[in-house]
């Protein structure tokens, strides 16, 4: 194999797996680390380069960092990322000192962003500090989108994203309240500079079955319509009897929901099996903890009406295949309800953009747009967020804004669009002596800790009620020191290697190997010391050691980044080095930026 190249910072970023899951890439160690000495300021602004929105993520997000935590693959249970980040949310004081400095002095370029939903924030973000004017139109009286109208505040406060909308806002952003974008050739004529498409995916689905017409019409509610009405206090109760069709995270907001607006007896219904669920698996667990019953295998077959009044809907009892592809109808089951919601999907609804504008639409209604630069197939007009490839979730429309922002930038300042910045890296050595490092590397032991939970008789008696209360001092002291500093890295520089082998003999978990190289992959994964448990994951291949002509291998799957090899390497030739990912986004990527 040809030696790896470790000049590219994507190898070890790829390394730093919680950082390279996260759609946004947020710096998971460093930010932790600031945690745990206290600097909860610096933790929150280090959080909000990259994420924006740390006091609503750290509630509300997905969660990918999580699965990928490399102390999952010790102890089973990741360090609680998404956790720690609301605590450097809820405690961080006061930062108006650290925000972004914002020119008094314009560029002279105007951005229009359609929508008010995070990644039109976000790019607004990205945008002000560089001395761009950016106006947002929103059909509501209120920002946030959909993380405002289908997210409960019991889950998400209202002052927590009011706080974190104004931090944008007060850069000096022109909103235009309740001024929904009615034709886009209008807006194209106003002589913005360039246009952002951060609308959403503000239709929910329906479902066309036997009895959805009619009288009874009025108790089957849309989802994420339900949710907004809620939301604005258009709709203050349900009946007792409930059940929500679908299975992803707006089931679960409008299950809880209606637990808190009059319903009593209130299932979720389920085509598939509990492991094809889209639901947070935290998400499901707090429905279920709250009262709601899930029902499995039962796929709509009809809504049930009697003298115009809903009183119920018709299953298929279905048995699924391995890989529930595809079902097999065993009987059919009656459940009585009063009301029901509809949560099985969302899509986008571009009516109010003209199809002879130049703008290509795909078979799904969908804006064709570039992955890379955002730019539909109209120069100037970028998409992002749910409305770009349909629903995500809230750092990947964060992730989307950063993109775009890049490109909007460079389509002003009359550059390509698609000549992007590079990210770089920063290495640097944490040995403070023969013995001595400047982060701390034994293993702590801590299990994951359990995130307190607001009284159920209490929760339930107020919808504006946050249910989760959020590490105490205690606990977040105790999982700071979970997190296995994945960013420090075991360095190797083969010249210095003498294969005296006191790295292999020590490592914990035989992730090192000296063997002779092979051209095919699978040969030379078959020669490690320890078996790979992910191929997927690249090997750290070196050049030719001096001694044999040999190379090291290191299976960075494996690796813990405990540093016995470089406190046991008697020549320095492995040394444990701090990466840090200096992403290209707006604030820094003129300096770097290339061909």
């Amino acid at each position: 194999m040809e030696p790896t190249d470790a000049s590219d910072p994507q190898f070890y970023h790829r390394v730093v797996e919680c950082q390279w899951a996260c759609p946004a890439h947020t710096d998971v160690p460093e930010y932790i680390r600031l945690i745990a000495q206290g600097e909860y300021a610096k933790a929150y602004i280090l959080n909000r380069r990259t994420n924006v929105f740390p006091g609503i993520l750290g509630r509300t997000c997905d969660r990918p960092c999580e699965p990928a935590c490399r102390r999952g693959r010790v102890d089973g249970k990741p360090v609680a990322i998404c956790r720690l980040k609301r605590v450097a949310a809820d405690a961080k004081g006061s930062i108006e000192s650290l925000m972004p400095a914002i020119p008094a002095e314009k560029n002279g370029k105007r951005i229009a962003c359609i929508g008010a939903g995070p990644a039109s924030l976000a790019l607004a973000n990205d945008l002000m500090p560089l001395g761009y004017e950016v106006t947002v139109f929103e059909a509501a009286a209120k920002l946030g989108g959909l993380m405002r109208s289908n997210i409960p505040a019991f889950r998400l406060p209202v002052e927590v994203l009011d706080e974190e909308i104004a931090s944008i806002v007060d850069m000096g952003v022109d909103v235009r309240y309740s001024s929904p974008v009615e034709s886009l050739r209008s807006l194209l004529g106003e002589g913005y500079d360039a246009i952002f498409i951060g609308s959403g995916a503000p239709k929910g689905k329906d479902m066309k079955l036997e009895g959805r017409n009619g009288d009874a019409s009025g108790n089957i509610h849309i989802g994420i319509e339900w949710l907004q009405s809620v939301a604005f206090g258009h709709v203050t109760s349900i009946g007792s009897r409930v059940l929500v069709i679908g299975v992803g995270n707006t089931a679960m907001d409008c299950c809880r929901t209606a637990l808190r607006t009059g319903g009593e007896d209130v299932k979720v219904m389920a085509r598939r099996p509990r492991e094809f669920f889209k639901a947070s698996e935290w998400e499901l667990d707090d429905a279920e903890e709250e009262g709601v019953e899930v029902v499995v295998n039962h796929a709509p077959r009809r809504f049930v009406t009697e003298g115009g009044k809903l009183v119920g809907m018709e299953f298929d009892i279905v048995e699924w295949d391995e890989g529930a592809r595809s079902s097999t109808t065993t009987g059919s089951a009656f459940f009585p309800c009063d009301d029901v919601i509809l949560a099985v999907g969302q899509e986008n609804a571009f009516t109010w953009v003209e199809r002879d504008l130049g703008l290509e639409l795909d078979e799904w209604g969908m804006l064709v747009t570039d992955p890379v630069t955002h730019q539909t197939t109209l120069p100037g007009v970028f998409v992002g967020g749910d409305a770009a490839w349909g629903p995500k979730n809230i750092v990947t429309a964060v992730a989307h804004a950063h993109a775009a922002a890049i490109s909007i930038d460079s389509l002003c300042r009359g550059l390509p669009v698609g000549e992007r910045p590079m990210d770089g890296m920063t290495l640097s050595s944490q040995k403070m002596g023969l013995t001595q490092w400047s982060y701390h590397n034994d293993y702590n032991s801590s299990p994951r800790q359990a995130m307190e939970h607001v009284a159920l008789a209490r929760r339930l008696s107020d919808l504006g009620l946050e249910v989760e209360v959020g590490f105490n001092a205690e606990q977040a002291a105790r999982e700071v020191q979970r997190c296995l500093n994945c960013d420090v890295q075991p360095i190797f520089r083969p010249s210095l290697c003498i294969e005296c082998d006191a790295c292999i003999d020590i490592c914990p978990v035989q992730c090192l190997s000296i063997v002779q190289n092979e051209e095919d992959e699978s040969v030379l994964r078959s020669k490690l010391n320890a078996p790979t448990r992910n191929p997927d994951e690249p090997l750290f291949v070196s050049t030719p050691l001096p001694q044999t002509g040999q190379v090291m291998v290191q299976d960075e799957d494996l690796c813990v980044h405990c540093g016995l090899c470089a406190e046991r390497c008697p020549t320095g030739a492995w040394n444990m080095e701090k990466f840090e990912l200096n992403l290209a986004y707006l604030a820094i990527a003129r300096s770097r930026r290339v061909s």
